[in-house]
């Protein structure tokens, strides 16, 4: 099934899909130093869409994107709170490719209200298989 529009999928709902979509690709947009330090989804692979220390946005990502997506197979991207994985999601739609997923809690999820991540939602959150470097 081609899938046209964004999906958003929670961290425990990207997970069961994973399982249940062998061929999906997941892919951590985070910078490489987010990826290597803070950790990442276990079998991740990385490709930054946005890169410090100037945080432009990787001129090749749709390309790389694209070289991965072998038979239309679902991509889904992760970032640490969804809104980078989402602005990524559309810029792939408007390029042409379909199948294309976010995960809408990231891996880091939603600042509580005291400003910290990691206690409300995200993948870590929510105990799903990550590793770090």
């Amino acid at each position: 099934m081609k899938k046209k529009t964004l999906g958003h999928l929670s961290s425990p709902e990207t997970w069961e899909f994973l399982q249940s979509h062998p061929d999906a690709k997941l892919i951590d947009i985070r910078s490489s130093m987010e990826f290597l330090f803070i950790g990442h989804p276990v079998n991740a692979i990385h490709i930054a869409w946005m890169e410090d220390p100037d945080w432009d946005i990787n001129p090749n990502f749709v390309q790389e994107i694209s070289a991965l997506q072998t038979n239309n197979c679902p991509i889904v991207m992760i970032c640490r709170s969804g809104n980078r994985s989402e602005k990524a999601g559309v810029q792939l739609l408007k390029a042409g490719l379909t199948n294309i997923y976010h995960v809408s809690d990231g891996f880091e999820g939603d600042r509580d209200d005291n400003n910290h991540r990691g206690t409300l939602n995200g993948w870590r959150y929510h105990g799903l298989p990550w590793e770090q470097c």
